[in-house]
This record gives structure tokens, sequence and C-alpha cells, in this order.
């Protein structure tokens, strides 16, 4: 398929009420058609992988087809200019998750925009950073813990961030570092503890949801 055909099928799934109840959700309303996920990812199935097609689909500034761009989009191909650039462009929190969890995650440049995206002015782009640690957590199964143990200073100082979308993936990222192993649980729920003592709203929000988790986990 080319980026005109799924902007084509994309605009014929176009539904009003769904974009009403992402609002509700926190998901931005620009360029947005309220196409479903699931429809965007069997549409991605027919394109198949292209580099070339992603960033077309990206310029169209269409909230469904970014996403779908993320999911069509060759990891080894990623330039740090281009996940830089469509960092840039975030502006909202699920295109954004959907970039980290779906393509930026699998780039040779995953930690190292982790690591500089953590102390970015811009809100999503401050996001991102924290989804990348969240989502390598996850996938990045070679990792070893010092690494990860690398990261928890970085969360800390980031915990007082109050922006909602930032203290979330702050909180998701320390989670999801815990679940990792049991040496790296212990060592969240002492980067949460710690995250507990500063004076901060934020900070004590992102602890306490981090405890509450990585302390019933067996």
């Amino acid at each position: 398929m080319t980026a005109p055909e799924i902007l084509d099928a994309l605009r014929a799934q176009a539904n009003p009420k769904n974009v009403a109840g992402m609002a509700r959700y926190g998901i931005s309303t620009n360029g947005t058609l309220g196409v479903t996920v699931v429809e965007i990812r069997l549409l991605a199935r027919q394109a198949g992988r292209s580099h070339a097609l992603a960033a077309e689909l990206w310029a169209s500034g269409v909230h469904e087809a970014r996403i779908l761009a993320t999911i069509v989009d060759q990891p080894a191909l990623v330039t740090r200019r281009q996940m830089n650039q469509w960092a840039r462009d975030f502006d909202s929190w699920d295109v954004c998750d959907q970039a980290c969890l779906n393509l930026f995650r699998y780039t040779p440049y995953a930690w190292t925009k982790a690591a500089e995206w953590s102390g970015a002015k811009r809100e999503f782009v401050r996001r991102a950073g924290f989804a990348l640690m969240a989502g390598l957590a996850v996938k990045a199964k070679d990792a070893p813990d010092e690494q990860f143990e690398a990261l928890l200073p970085v969360i800390t100082g980031a915990a007082t961030d109050p922006r909602n979308m930032v203290k979330k993936a702050v909180n998701w990222a320390l989670r999801s570092i815990g679940k990792r192993n049991a040496h790296l649980r212990r060592a969240a729920i002492a980067a949460a503890e710690n995250i507990r003592t500063l004076d901060s709203p934020a900070a004590r929000w992102i602890a306490s949801d981090a405890l509450r988790e990585l302390r019933t986990r067996t």
C-alpha cells in the first residue's frame, strides 16, 4: 500500500465519537481521526515494512498515520536525526509511547536517547526518555543489571517534575526496571524510598505507586 492509499483507508474509518473519547484520556485531537489501534495494526500488516513509507506517513501529520509509521518503519534504518525530529513532533502521549515501544527501543540509539531525552525541557520529549527506559526494561533481554541500575539516579532526578505526562513515565520506568528481576526490584525499591523523601507531590506519588506494586511482587 502507498501512503495516499493508507491515508484514504484511515479517513474512511474516521470516527468523531472515538476522537471525543480519546480526548477524555488526554490524547490530542489535532489531526486525529478516531481510528482504533486494532485497525491501524491491520493496515500496517497490509502495508509491510518500509522506511520510506514510514517517513511519508509521519509527514502527513495525521495522528493515526504517525502511529502506523512507528509500526512499519525499519529500526535498522532509523537515524539519530529522525528520532530527534519525531520526538519534537510529539504532541500526545500515545504517539510518544507507540514510537518508543514499536520502534525506538529497537534502534542502536535507544540507550543514548533514553538518557539524553530524560533531561529534555519539552514534556513529551522528556516522557519519551522514560518510556524508552520502560521499553528497554522489557525487551533488552541481554542488557546487564548495571545498565538499568545506572538509570535509577536519572529517574530520581526527574521525580520532582510535576507535569502529568512526565511523572507517569518516570513511574513507569521505575516500576518496569524493578519488575525485571529480584536484584533490580530491590534496587528500584531503594530508589523509590529515596524518591519518597523528596519535597514534591509528584515524587511522593511516583514513590508510593511504585512501592505498592514492587513490594507485592514475589
